[in-house]
C-alpha cells in the first residue's frame, strides 16, 4: 500500500516591523484552516515566519531585538496555533528566531525550525547552518543583511527523523544553496526535505545576479530533490516588506526534480500536493543508489577542506 501524504506550503506575504506576534499568528491560523480544507497533513511555514526579516537593520547590541526571538516554543504567543493544529490533526514546520540559554548560562541566538507531528508532539528542531550576510555594519548597502550579527550557526548539523509516515529532514534558506545539505540528508534516507526562506531580490555584493534569483532558487532545490530522490517543499516569506522586495515562488518538488505545485502571488498563499513517498525509491533505487554507485573514497576534500585551492602553476 503506497505511503501517501498531503503536504502544504504556507507561503507568507510581508510582515511589517510593527506587526504583533498575535497578528502574525492570526495569519498562520488562516493558512492552517485553509490547509484543513485541502486535506493537508503536513503544513510548512517559512523561515522566520513570526517576524519581519529584522536582520535588514543593524543595532550594535542584538539584545535590542530580543522581542523578535522566542525563548521557548510554543509560548504564550504561539500556543493557540499549536493547540489548533493538534485539534485539526495537522502537523507543521514553523520557522522562528530562537533565544536559547545553555546549561552554563550562555545565551545563543539561532534561526530555527521546529517540526510538530499531527498529534501535537514535537519531532525535533533544526538550527540553520549556513548563515549568510555579514556581522558588521556595512553602510554601502541599500539595506543590511546582518544575519551573522544576529544568529550563530546551528551546532547539531543536518538530521532526519521518522515522521509523517516517512523520513523527514529540514534546512533553512541559505542551506538550500549548498549541495552538501541535500547529500547529508540523503545519506540519512530523507524522503521529504522542508525548506523555508526569506530571500531579498536585490543582492548587494553582485546585483547582476538579481534577475536570476527565481531561477537559482528553483535550480538548487530541484537539483537537490533529483540527486537525492526526495521531495522538497520550499516555502517563502516574500513580497515588499519594509521597502525591500523578497522572492516568493514557493514550490513543492518531486524526486524527479519536477515542480508539482507553485505559488503565484506575493501574499499569504497555500499550495498543496498529495505525494507518494514510495516514489522516492524510483530514484533512490536506480540512478542514485548511493550504496551501489557512490565513491566516498574520492570525496575527501568535501569535508577536509573549506576554501577552493587550485593546483600550482605549471602542474
Amino acid at each position: 500500500m503506497p505511503r501517501r501524504i498531503t503536504v502544504g506550503a504556507g507561503q507568507m506575504g510581508p510582515i511589517a516591523r510593527d506587526e504583533t506576534k498575535g497578528e502574525v499568528v492570526d495569519r498562520l491560523m488562516n493558512l492552517l484552516l485553509q490547509a484543513k480544507d485541502q486535506g493537508v497533513e503536513l503544513l510548512v511555514y517559512p523561515e522566520l515566519a513570526m517576524t519581519t526579516f529584522f536582520p535588514r537593520w543593524f543595532v550594535e547590541d542584538p539584545a535590542e531585538f530580543d522581542h523578535y526571538y522566542h525563548r521557548e516554543m510554543p509560548d504564550q504567543d504561539t500556543k493557540v496555533l499549536f493547540d489548533e493544529a493538534k485539534q485539526l490533526g495537522i502537523g507543521f514546520a514553523l520557522g522562528y528566531a530562537e533565544l536559547y540559554t545553555d546549561d552554563e548560562g550562555i545565551e545563543h541566538r539561532y534561526n530555527t525550525y521546529i517540526l510538530v507531528e499531527r498529534d501535537g508532539s514535537v519531532v525535533s528542531k533544526f538550527r540553520k547552518i549556513h548563515i549568510p550576510g555579514h556581522a558588521d555594519y556595512e553602510p554601502w548597502r541599500q539595506f543590511q543583511h546582518a544575519e551573522r550579527h544576529y544568529f550563530e550557526p546551528g551546532p547539531d548539523g543536518f538530521g532526519t527523523w521518522q515522521a509523517f509516515d516517512g523520513v523527514v529532514g529540514m534546512a533553512i534558506c541559505n542551506d538550500r544553496r549548498w549541495p552538501e545539505t541535500y547529500r547529508v540528508l540523503g545519506l540519512q534516507g530523507a524522503e521529504v526535505i522542508l525548506i523555508g526562506y526569506n530571500t531579498p531580490l536585490y543582492y548587494s555584493p553582485d546585483p547582476t545576479q538579481n534577475a536570476l534569483s527565481g531561477f537559482h532558487n528553483h535550480l538548487v532545490m530541484q537539483a537537490g530533490a533529483y540527486q537525492n530522490g526526495a521531495y522538497v517543499v520550499g516555502v517563502a516569506k516574500g513580497g515588499f516588506e519594509e521597502g525591500v522586495e523578497s522572492l516568493s515562488q514557493s514550490v513543492i518538488i518531486a524526486p524527479s526534480g519536477q515542480i508539482i505545485a507553485q505559488a503565484i502571488t506575493l501574499e499569504d498563499e497555500l499550495i498543496s500536493a498529495n505525494i507518494d513517498l514510495d516514489f522516492c525509491e524510483t530514484y533512490k533505487g536506480t540512478l542514485f543508489n548511493f550504496d551501489y554507485y557512490r565513491m566516498p573514497e574520492h570525496y575527501g576534500l568535501v569535508t577536509s577542506q573549506r576554501g577552493a585551492v587550485p593546483p600550482p602553476m605549471g602542474s
